[in-house]
This record gives structure tokens, sequence and C-alpha cells, in this order.
């Protein structure tokens, strides 16, 4: 894919509402921006290539440290320097796999925060 088939796309930190952009392919298969990643899923970082990021299971950010970030209002702000989790829609043997622990509003029993 080359970048004249990419779309600006903006992701909202979890942490601190600082908001990141990056280009990616117009077939989005986003399921959910976590703060912590998921196991065994292989994650690119903004810095990699277009063909990387797309082909990884999800991007890891550093907020603030993978370029410029705005607040809501795009004015500049730092970011908070915690990273957060972009995790692409899976699937394996044409199934697709659910998040774990699961990302939407499920019981959860790992008691974590």
């Amino acid at each position: 894919m080359t970048s004249s088939s990419s779309i600006t796309v903006r992701y909202t930190c979890p942490h601190c509402d600082a908001v990141h952009s990056i280009e990616r392919g117009p077939d989005l298969a986003d399921r959910s921006v976590t703060k912590h990643s998921q196991p065994g899923w292989e994650y690119a970082t903004p810095d990699d290539g277009f063909e990387a990021r797309e082909a990884a299971d999800g991007i890891a950010f550093i907020c603030g440290e993978d370029g410029p970030v705005t607040d809501l209002a795009e004015e500049p702000i730092e970011g908070c320097g915690r990273p957060f989790y972009l995790n692409f829609v899976r699937f394996e043997q044409g199934v697709e796999l659910d998040p774990d622990p699961p990302t939407y509003g499920g019981p959860r029993f790992d008691f974590s925060p």
C-alpha cells in the first residue's frame, strides 16, 4: 500500500486524553485502545514502516514520545509519557479472536484496575 492510499487517523491516550495522529490504510480493522497490551499480540511502533504497522496485531504508543500530540482542541501538548495500545481485530483460521481480557463491558474476573 502506498502513502497515497493512506489516511490520517487520530487516537486518544486513555491515560490523559492526549491526541496522537498516525497514517493508516483506509481499510481499518481497529478493535480498541487500551492501557495494557494484549497477551501474545505483536505490536508495531509508530516509527515502523507503513506495511509493518499494518501487518502487526496493533500499535504500541508512548504518549508524547511518538511524535507531536495535541489536546482535544488541537493545541500542542507534551503528553503523559505512559504506554497505550491500539489493538486491531485479529483472526485465527477465519475466526475473530476476542481480546484477553475483554475490552467490552462484560464481566471481568482478573480484578486488575
